[in-house]
């Protein structure tokens, strides 16, 4: 017995995994979602090929060297410290993504739970949606600021910075879609059969969030690496000792009306990142709420 769902519900057995890849390969097949993979795809092969397609050491300082011009030994020229400019890019790419993708990941993986619960449970969801709403008070910015602030500045410590505002979104996201499905046919016959509450939220209640939730995870990828770029930028973010796009524009602002390259060329992939992982997360939507699409056109 399976009750009408909304678009944006897949099938309790699990079908709609398959259903949204093949929903998405036919949605908005134009030029610009297909720029938007490949240049994602180039700049996720550059960070993984970095060892091979750096001709630099990114880290090896040489004053020696300091602000020369694009040419054959350095191809995009180099910093005020003599450091490669291109060897640091290529490898910024790297901490970009790995920032991007980790708090995407780690945000849903811990938000989805905690929405499961919050939707389900009344009495816990009094509970959890205060502690989201003050999480959510506070400027995402400022509260990474904060905690990097009194911790050290690594990988580690920005990635969870910039995940903890994004927490509450996600939860309050699973939340609502499990407020609406828990009314649906299906789930009051689980319920009457004796389905035990673990089984009933991850079998009946989990599927329907799915589908938000891959949207959700594109934005909140391109909204960290913005905000890693942010914090690198105002020397509050990861250490110049890691090449990142923000801290290389950090450094090269000093120089910029003497070399602009300094800034351009990290602002240029960043803005292209950013910008792809949102036109895939809006073709991912269009894909899962054909509704929404009809209503923006």
């Amino acid at each position: 017995m399976h009750a009408s769902h909304s678009h944006l519900t897949l099938a309790p057995e699990g079908r709609g995994v398959s259903r949204l890849l093949s929903r998405l390969s036919q949605t908005r097949p134009r030029g610009v979602t297909l720029a938007a993979g490949v240049v994602l795809t180039l700049i996720i092969s550059v960070a993984l090929f970095a060892p091979w397609l750096a001709n630099h050491d990114p880290l090896a300082l040489s004053p020696a060297d300091r602000l020369k011009p694009m040419g054959s030994e350095f191809w995009l020229g180099t910093d005020p410290y003599g450091r490669d400019l291109y060897s640091r890019i290529v490898y910024g790419a790297r901490v970009s993504l790995t920032v991007g993708l980790g708090v995407a990941v780690t945000s849903v993986a811990i938000g989805l739970p905690l929405g499961l619960l919050a939707g389900y449970f009344r009495t816990l969801d009094a509970v959890l949606m205060r502690i989201m709403d003050g999480l959510m008070a506070i400027p995402g910015i400022l509260l990474a600021i904060a905690i990097v602030s009194l911790t050290s500045a690594s990988l580690w410590t920005v990635m969870i910075a910039i995940m903890v505002p994004e927490i509450p979104q996600v939860v309050r996201l699973v939340r609502s879609r499990v407020l609406a499905t828990r009314e649906e046919a299906f789930v009051e016959a689980a319920i009457l059969m004796g389905t035990s509450t673990p089984r009933l939220l991850w079998r009946h209640l989990m599927p329907s969030t799915l589908a938000p939730l891959i949207v959700q995870g594109t934005y909140i990828c391109a909204s960290a690496i913005l905000t890693e770029a942010i914090l690198s930028f105002l020397g509050a973010g990861i250490g110049t000792e890691t090449p990142s796009w923000g801290n290389i524009m950090s450094e090269g602002r000093v120089y910029f009306q003497l070399k602009p390259s300094l800034i351009f060329w990290a602002g240029l992939l960043l803005s292209a990142c950013i910008l792809s992982i949102n036109l895939l997360g809006d073709s991912a939507r269009d894909a899962l709420d054909p509704k929404m699409k009809r209503r923006m056109s």
